[in-house]
């Protein structure tokens, strides 16, 4: 950000932005520098300032491997020597370093003369100048009036040669070893002696002369107390403040005299911070209260000063009762957050696993609900249950049913800050209805007048008021008119949003009172509250991550900018940890606020605050608290390795920070903020491509389903690893080869820079690529100007590899530099080839071989959120080029991709098969070299926590078995990504380059690909190929099952039925199929997740517009056409296999019939509804699919059947996302099994009958709708749901019924009345017997024209005709009812809208905007046939009504058995 105009002066005539009147250092060294600076208050760059006072510096060196080193051995003499024409001599001539320690360096920074300032200000002080900061006099003469006189260090205060008159004496910081300036020690000796005392203060130096002077010793710290982020402790009351300390010695505690006591500790190596006198005004800090470059925790130090100076009383400060009264705990109720959506991810599994942890290891007993089935948190294995909840509730997170498990358990307290807005909206309807209270249940953690205080926007401006900040102009509206009324009290355009929403639900910006009218009906539909704010798009946007205790210790652990600017949701926007464009002034501006806020509101545990910072001055204002875990606290967690989830917890049971241990170093406290020595990047992941008519534009209103967290030590390097993270399709940040930058023709390319969507960063640098300048890009997106800088360092070097074209050319000369330089800046093996026409694998392979020949290859440093400065024993790890050491022990394996590694079944064999990578592995040796299991990636439709709870499992399997773990993820939001978890986690990318990369530097018995989802399996070929041995199955035998042409010849040739089926060679081809089998047809790609691309055909038309997309999706892949079967049912098949042999598996139905993609499907386990032949056909394909592919690990087989006709849909060689609902159902975790088999360790199968299972379990699905404006909520082939729900019941209504419930259904209660659409006449009469046990029910039946037209004549239901829209303003003649009408006023509770599948995706039906307008007004919908027939029936059984039960509860049933 540069340097600020050294000519600025203050009211003092001191330099207003510095410290001093020159550079105090000899030299400079960094490991990275910013040739482009960017900030309105600079005037010139770092390096034309250095050149200006001839101070040499060097950047490009591994700092952290420096820091490391002077740790170890201690501060070290050094030299920097420009274009040395010489290398540096084995020995030193003496002379050859400077030692500033052997002079007195005291003398050479202190004043020469007396200097004066607040001339007339009538409280003296007398200031020795040691190395006196400015900072200091501005503290003593404009905050506290002091006149103050600025003296040598070796003025003699007993002769006082200049006759100064003084009331108090203060001694500043300064240099160097404290015996040398025997002149000040002198001056203090007489100072002490004096009666009545004078008060006398000290800081840095100032402690040491001071104890000097009272007798006492001092001693040369090893290295040193360095840094803005060192705690130190207030003996008196037991408070922890962040100090800023640079000093390289100590005053001896033990050396003190008895009227001397120390003040301050060191809270990490207990070293003294402080000492006073037990009776007269004399007291020093070691730290520095002042310091300009923050944090200014302490500067109430400088008060008391001058109070004893003027005799005021000083207050008496003393340590609270907390630490003794601690009140104990023995049961807590979890509530958690429900399945996954959009603005409600995985971050609270993560979150909420962290909480239960850390009670558990308070000898708590857990009670949880959560209906989330896939999560790690809901688990209840019996080997973890050291681990997990006591008991586990798998109900819908309502108050009633939380109301209904306390009365049963009894719980002590619960807490509400870890399962999001779900829980935390619990929490405050059950304080506010008193039930909490009556129940005697205390809620811990921050309470509920304090969240309330930051949810409801009045009470939030009044308090902020209270301590002179400010929010954004912002009013809240009860309805629509106060809206309009509000807006305009503001100015257009205007933010509208709903009150007590996550995610920006319900929110957007207007520009006028229609547009305003349109957004406010929305957000009404999701709270009684919407709020109207001031526009502040273009401002930065910044959060900081706030722990605050009992005691009022209070700690920043992260603070995050965002590379978009203020308009974009920030679970939408790039961020980027920690700040890179803000000054230190900016920064500790913010952080102070961050702390008074968080203080005053009473906040206990974590929150989060956002700001809005003006890019051109020091304004700013507050956008929101958020009192509890969220999004960002996972990522902070992350970035900085500090567990905020898990301390939040410790605190509100009443621990304090200080006492708490920091988890990574185990020796330093939790009561500190974390330094970060290395750039995190975190991008958001979107699937808006798989919605028709969702407009792709980014503002208030979250989009994202979810993040990946790249971790470097530049700018660059982490946003080209981010966009490989977030699409494994990219090679890094291009421009128009990304492939992502939509027709300009249609969008012109500064409309797309202007428009911030999912795509503009690829705009961004598609014009930095085509010669915009980084201002021209600025005035358009406004993003900061350093940012497009890196951004344009990546296409200036993109574009030099381009120019030179050939791969020997560009590598001949100075090959190691110019290698080293493109993997700094984070360009892939991949990247490089295609710049030099080797694009492709082998072109990879080449690039690698060449890098490897250079010995270019990274290193891995840790995560050890004191930035190398304490010793830290953590296996979290991240891998870079811009380093030259490793921070832990690696192996130096190198795979040979000429010789793979042949597959073998048996353990002894594959060890035998390993010794070429590593000669003589026996077991012993297996285990501690090792296994790495491959994450998931981020979370998107169809690749979701599931798999998070699958590589887990695996995890937790190994350790059991003594097996070393390596886990490699970059999803910030997983367990998975706990550093606890694993032996060695890898922060990184799940690339082929990457893996082999870690797999050579550990030196790895094999990889598991086969729980992380799509993205591992899909690197199994090639890394196999490249001679990694792939645990499990094998391979040649995964591509077999993945490519559907191959797949579908092999159950050909097995005589194994399937839907008849050809491979897409030609359009002509196509269209001659679809005639012979007739319509409709299904398009199928390869290698895909969550059915990308997957379309069902019913006529020639769409058939030609459905082949062009999956061409795109699969380009080099063979894509299936399939004869579509309809009113088949469908079934999965769950299983884990031993060498072609099942050992386990698990047999599930889907409710609705095949059509709907089985990430979308209701599954009901055990199968209730199948035919015991059908079950034979399953068990008989399944088992010889196992043997044919010799499969070694977990699958999954999809089927349908249709009479007691069965046929093959697919095979999936992996982990699906039904292994955790089946392993809990079943009560045995199928990945241990898969796992113990991968590792040839021969396990025994589970005991299970899944015909004595007396109880049922239904997983239903959790769509996001309502945050995807124009996508239409209706069922198909490809996967539209973000997450999904499970609940278990005597019988599958029981539990469907729940389980709708679970995934936010509303049931038709506040109006009783329902809206039928049902299409077809084969459907309309399907549904006549739960349409007549919905009317004999009491509710008020609507329908469409023909629904009504039909019941009415056929059955006499009396439902009330409605007119079908034709648009979505279509509100009818006014003559007869319109169903949109009745829909937006919600006068309807439910629409049952059932299509007839003949609707094209995208097509503007009647039932589209009936749809859109049930999901846009809150109203329920239900539009699959069978679903609402379920429903009807499970509302005739009473199903709404239930008892509570815990999944144990169920386990416990008498059965026939199966149990162990």
């Amino acid at each position: 950000y540069g340097v600020p105009d050294e000519s600025v002066k203050d009211e003092l005539g001191l330099p207003k932005f510095f410290e001093s009147s020159e550079i105090q250092i000899k030299g400079l060294i960094v490991s990275e520098y910013s040739w482009v600076h960017s900030h309105w208050n600079a005037k010139k760059s770092l390096q034309e300032w250095l050149i200006e006072y001839n101070i040499p510096a060097v950047y490009g060196v591994d700092t952290r491997a420096l820091t490391k080193k002077l740790r170890e051995m201690g501060s070290l003499l050094g030299r920097i020597e420009v274009n040395p024409k010489s290398p540096a001599p084995q020995s030193f001539p003496e002379g050859f370093f400077s030692n500033p320690n052997a002079g007195n360096v005291v003398a050479e920074v202190s004043t020469k003369k007396v200097v004066y300032y607040g001339k007339g200000n009538g409280t003296k002080i007398i200031a020795y100048d040691c190395g006196m900061k400015y900072n200091i006099i501005r503290y003593l003469v404009l905050t506290h009036k002091c006149e103050l006189a600025v003296v040598p260090f070796d003025y003699d205060l007993e002769k006082n040669a200049d006759n100064i008159e003084w009331d108090g004496l203060f001694l500043s910081n300064g240099p160097g070893n404290p015996e040398m300036c025997s002149a000040t020690i002198k001056s203090l000796k007489y100072a002490l002696a004096l009666e009545p005392a004078k008060p006398i203060f000290g800081i840095c130096l100032g402690n040491q002369l001071l104890a000097i002077a009272s007798g006492a010793s001092t001693y040369k710290l090893k290295y040193g107390n360095r840094g803005m982020n060192q705690p130190a402790i207030d003996l008196r009351t037991g408070r922890c403040y962040i100090t800023p300390q640079n000093h390289g010695y100590a005053v001896d505690a033990e050396s003190l005299s008895p009227d001397w006591k120390p003040l301050f500790i060191n809270a990490n190596d207990l070293s003294n911070e402080g000492i006073i006198h037990t009776s007269k005004p004399f007291f020093s800090v070691q730290f520095h209260p002042e310091a300009n470059g923050g944090p200014l925790d302490t500067d109430f130090l400088f008060e008391k000063f001058v109070g004893h100076v003027r005799k005021i009383t000083q207050p008496l400060v003393l340590q609270n009762d907390s630490a003794y009264v601690r009140k104990t705990y023995k049961k807590v109720l979890v509530v958690g957050s429900g399945g996954l959506s959009i603005g409600q991810a995985g971050e609270f599994d993560y979150s909420g696993s962290q909480c239960i942890k850390a009670l558990k290891e308070e000898g708590i007993e857990v009670i949880l609900i959560n209906p989330n089935i896939a999560t790690v948190q809901t688990s209840q294995e019996k080997e973890t249950a050291s681990q997990g909840a006591d008991r586990v509730y798998f109900l819908p997170i309502r108050p009633n049913v939380v109301m209904d498990i306390i009365r049963k358990e009894k719980p002590d307290g619960i807490i509400v800050s870890m399962g999001g807005q779900t829980a935390l909206n619990i929490g405050i309807k059950l304080w506010n209805s008193g039930e909490l209270q009556a129940a005697g249940v205390e809620v811990l953690g921050t309470q509920i007048p304090v969240i309330e205080a930051t949810e409801d926007r009045e009470i939030f401006s009044a308090k902020l008021k209270e301590i002179d900040e400010t929010i954004a102009l912002s009013y809240s509206a009860n309805n629509i008119p106060e809206a309009i009324v509000a807006a305009n009290k503001i100015g257009y355009p205007v933010l509208v949003r709903a009150a007590f929403a996550l995610g920006g639900l319900g929110s957007g910006f207007a520009e006028n009172d229609k547009e305003l009218k349109d957004l406010a009906a929305k957000a009404f539909s999701v709270s009684t509250q919407i709020l109207i704010d001031m526009d502040l798009r273009g401002w930065k946007e910044l959060e900081y991550e706030v722990v605050r205790d009992c005691n009022n210790n209070c700690i920043t652990v992260c603070n995050m900018e965002n590379f978009d600017p203020l308009g974009i949701h920030t679970g939408d926007s790039i961020v980027v940890a920690p700040s890179q464009t803000l000054t230190n002034e900016e920064y500790m501006m913010l952080r102070n606020t961050a702390q008074k806020v968080v203080r005053h509101l009473g906040v206990v545990g974590e929150c989060n605050i956002q700001y809005a910072l003006d890019p051109k001055s020091l304004k700013y204002c507050i956008i929101e608290v958020n009192a509890r875990l969220s999004r960002s606290s996972a990522l902070a967690s992350k970035a900085t390795g500090y567990p905020l989830a898990y301390v939040a917890t410790k605190l509100s049971l009443g621990r304090d920070l200080v006492s708490l241990r920091n988890s990574i170093t185990k020796t330093t406290t939790a009561c500190f903020e974390p330094s970060l020595d290395y750039c995190v990047l975190k991008m958001p992941r979107w699937d808006l491509k798989k919605f028709q008519r969702v407009d792709n534009k980014l503002g208030s209103s979250m989009l994202s389903v979810g993040e990946v967290m790249a971790v470097g030590r530049n700018f660059e390097e982490v946003i080209q690893k981010a966009c490989r993270m977030v699409n494994p399709a990219l090679i890094g940040l291009e421009g128009r080869d990304s492939g992502l930058i939509p027709c300009e023709k249609k969008t012109p390319l500064e409309e797309q820079m202007r428009k911030a969507t999912d795509t503009r960063l690829f705009a961004v640098q598609t014009a930095l690529e085509e010669g915009w300048t980084i201002e021209q890009v600025h005035d358009v997106t406004k993003i900061d100007l350093w940012f497009l800088s890196k951004l344009k360092n990546i296409a200036n070097m993109r574009q030099a590899c381009k120019d030179v074209g050939d791969v020997h050319r560009l590598f001949c000369d100075k090959g190691v530099e110019r290698m080293r330089a493109l993997k700094v800046a984070g360009f892939s093996d991949l990247q490089i080839a295609s710049y030099v026409g080797k694009a492709g694998r082998a072109g990879e392979t080449e690039i690698r071989s060449i890098r490897k020949a250079l010995r270019v290859t990274p290193v891995v440093k840790q995560i050890d959120t004191l930035a190398a400065e304490f010793p830290a024993h953590t296996n979290y790890l991240y891998m870079t080029y811009s380093g030259n050491e490793n921070d832990v022990d690696t192996h130096s394996v190198d795979l040979r991709a000429a010789k793979p590694l042949k597959r073998v079944d048996s353990l002894k064999q594959r060890v035998r098969a390993m010794s070429e990578v590593s000669d003589g592995l026996t077991l012993p040796s297996f285990k501690e070299a090792g296994v790495i299991v491959l994450g998931c990636g981020a979370y998107c439709i169809g690749s979701s926590v599931e798999f998070d709870w699958c590589a887990v499992s695996a995890v937790r399997q190994l350790r059991r078995d003594g097996i070393k773990s390596v886990v490699i993820n970059y999803n910030p939001e997983t367990v998975s990504t706990d550093y606890d978890e694993s032996d060695r986690l890898y922060f990184e990318e799940l690339s082929l380059e990457r893996t082999l990369d870690i797999y050579e530097k550990e030196g790895v018995g094999g990889v598991i690909v086969s729980v992380g989802g799509q993205i591992p399996n899909n690197l199994a070929t090639h890394l196999s190929d490249s001679g990694a041995n792939i645990l499990g199955t094998a391979a040649k035998d995964i591509e077999r099952a993945e490519d559907r042409n191959a797949f579908s010849y092999m159950l050909d040739q097995m005589g194994i039925d399937q839907p008849d089926w050809s491979v897409l060679s030609s359009m002509d081809e196509a269209l001659s199929f679809a005639s012979k089998v007739g319509f409709p047809v299904l398009v199928r790609p390869s290698f895909v997740l969550s059915g990308a691309a997957m379309r069902v055909a019913s006529d020639e038309e769409q058939l030609k517009s459905f082949l062009g997309l999956a061409a795109d999706v699969a380009a080099d892949k063979p894509v299936v056409m399939t004869k579509f079967v309809l009113g088949a049912k469908e079934i999965e098949f769950d299983a884990v296999a031993s060498n072609g042999i099942i050992l386990n598996y698990a047999i599930g139905e889907h409710l609705e019939n095949a059509g709907v993609h089985s990430g979308d499907a209701t599954v009901i386990l055990p199968a209730q509804k199948l035919y015991v032949n059908t079950i034979r056909h399953v068990k008989r394909y399944a088992s010889a699919i196992a043997m044919s592919l010799n499969i070694t690990g977990p699958f999954n087989i999809q089927f349908m059947a249709k009479g007691n006709e069965v046929q093959v849909i697919e095979c999936n060689l992996r982990a699906s996302r039904t292994f955790p609902f089946v392993s809990k159902t079943l009560k045995h975790n199928f990945i241990s099994l898969a796992t113990r088999a991968m590792c040839g360790l021969r396990p025994k199968p589970y005991r299970i009958s899944l015909l004595d299972i007396d109880y049922v379990c239904v997983k239903v699905p959790m769509f996001s709708f309502t945050r995807l404006r124009g996508a239409d909520p209706n069922l198909g082939v490809e996967m539209a749901s973000t997450g999904e729900v499970a609940c278990y019941g005597h019988t599958a209504h029981e539990a469907f019924l729940q389980a709708m419930l679970s995934a936010n259904f509303k049931l038709p209660e506040k109006n009783r009345t329902i809206l039928l659409s049902i299409a077809s006449d084969e459907f309309l009469a399907e549904f006549a017997p739960a349409a007549i046990i919905l009317s004999k029910m009491g509710y008020k039946l609507h329908g469409t024209e023909n629904t009504a037209k039909y019941y009415n004549d056929k059955h006499n239901l009396g439902l009330i005709s409605c007119t079908c829209p034709n648009d979505e303003e279509d509100f009818g003649d006014g003559k007869s009812l319109s169903a949109l009408n009745e829909i937006r006023n919600e006068r309807m509770d439910l629409l049952i809208n059932i299509s007839d599948g003949t609707e094209i995706k995208g097509e503007l039906s009647p039932g589209y905007f009936m749809r859109r307008a049930a999901v846009d007004f809150g109203v329920s919908l239900i539009v699959n046939i069978k679903c609402a027939i379920m429903f009807a029936e499970s509302m005739e059984k009473k199903h709404d009504e239930f008892p509570v039960r815990h999944i144990k509860d169920f386990y416990e049933l008498p059965t026939i058995g199966w149990h162990d």
